[in-house]
């Protein structure tokens, strides 16, 4: 759920309510395997706790962003490739756009836990958008072949 591993058993999230949903199914798991849960609201003690707690927990979060934004980019080689080797198929059009829907399904998320806004996240909604274009103009590609009277001659059906 994106919460930060403090030590066995311990973890530590903002009080903020995209978390409320993950610490409720957190409990239920653990008291319905026959474990106990305590829920505390803390603070820090010192003046630069909660900016330390603030910089890990964004660190956390980049390090989804530049996995996101590898996975972005995979899939802009994905689709010039199939561009490149005119695989213009509706069977490839749906793949393509299942993986897009996973690209959009991730990037939800990961934005729900970023509250405090990590450095790629701006980057990471441009590639999405890029990605979401790129689609598009494959769509496209893929539905000026298939109404092409040369594609039943060229196998394309």
């Amino acid at each position: 759920m994106g919460a930060l591993s403090l030590g066995q058993g311990v973890w530590a999230a903002p009080d903020v309510p995209v978390f409320s949903g993950g610490i409720a199914r957190a409990v239920k798991l653990t008291e319905g395997a026959g474990g106990e849960s305590i829920l505390l609201h803390a603070s820090g003690v010192g003046a630069g706790d909660a900016a330390r707690f603030e910089a890990i927990f964004t660190a956390a979060r980049e390090e989804e962003w530049v996995e996101y934004l590898a996975d972005c980019g995979k899939y802009d080689a994905e689709l010039e490739h199939e561009i490149r080797i005119a695989k213009f198929t509706l069977a490839e059009l749906e793949e393509e756009e299942q993986s897009l829907d996973r690209l959009r399904r991730w990037h939800r998320d990961v934005k729900s836990r970023d509250v405090f806004g990590a450095p790629s996240a701006e980057e990471a909604t441009r590639r999405l958008q890029h990605c979401t274009e790129g689609f598009a103009n494959y769509t496209e590609l893929v539905f000026a072949a298939l109404h092409s009277p040369d594609s039943a001659a060229n196998g394309m059906l």
